[in-house]
């Protein structure tokens, strides 16, 4: 005759019913972005401002004279879309360096 191992009641008020862990899977929402303006000014050199969206901006001189040329007619451009550390890094850089070449240009950001 073999043994069977007894099998005992459940005192622990689960009835003897076991509970299934769920798990809930959090959406990770991407940052929000912000656009660089360049905005036009009657004394910084067009020169200067297609060598700014080189430097700064990784454009390509012909693209860059591009935008140089929507500044001027239209008064400002978006020049770039980053989040927001990466878009005030470029906003400061761009003021330094007008700055210490003693132009005005102005360059902001803005919520997209």
């Amino acid at each position: 005759m073999a043994m069977r191992p007894q099998m005992t009641d459940r005192r622990d008020g689960t009835g003897g019913e076991t509970s299934v862990a769920t798990r809930t899977k959090t959406r990770t929402q991407r940052p929000p972005l912000y656009k660089v303006l360049l905005l036009n000014d009657d004394y910084t050199p067009m020169e200067f401002v297609v060598h700014v969206l080189e430097r700064f901006f990784g454009m390509s001189h012909a693209h860059a004279f591009d935008v140089m040329l929507t500044v001027h007619k239209k008064g400002v451009a978006v020049v770039g879309v980053f989040s927001f550390e990466v878009a005030e890094t470029k906003v400061a850089q761009v003021m330094d360096f007008a700055r210490r070449h003693q132009h005005p240009l102005q360059c902001t950001l803005e919520k997209e």
